[in-house]
């Protein structure tokens, strides 16, 4: 009698793999909600969530962390110098409208 024997393969994923898969392709999700009233418009909510790696973020040109002042110290650097150069302007143009004048 000749034996016969089943072979299963059986492809198993962790969790790691299939969040590395995820966060490699990238997974959008996207909703709309709005609220009306007797054909008003009284709400409107945009809901967008991507989720993604950062490399891959950065590679669709999502880079928004780095220049956020709440999530990089460079850009809050940045954001008060952009400040205190503003207010110099400001005083520079007060006294050139003075002598203007």
């Amino acid at each position: 009698m000749a034996e016969t024997r089943f072979q299963h393969d059986v492809q198993t994923s962790t969790l790691a793999d299939i969040l590395e898969r995820v966060l490699d392709k990238g997974v959008v999700v996207a909703g709309d909600i709005t609220i009306s009233l007797v054909g008003v418009e009284l709400l409107n909510i945009k809901i967008r969530l991507l989720v993604a790696s950062v490399d891959k973020a950065m590679e669709m040109g999502i880079n928004w962390w780095q220049t956020d002042p709440y999530l990089s110290s460079n850009a809050k650097r940045l954001e008060d110098e952009n400040r205190v150069l503003k207010d110099r302007l400001e005083r520079i143009e007060a006294k050139v409208a003075a002598v203007a004048s």
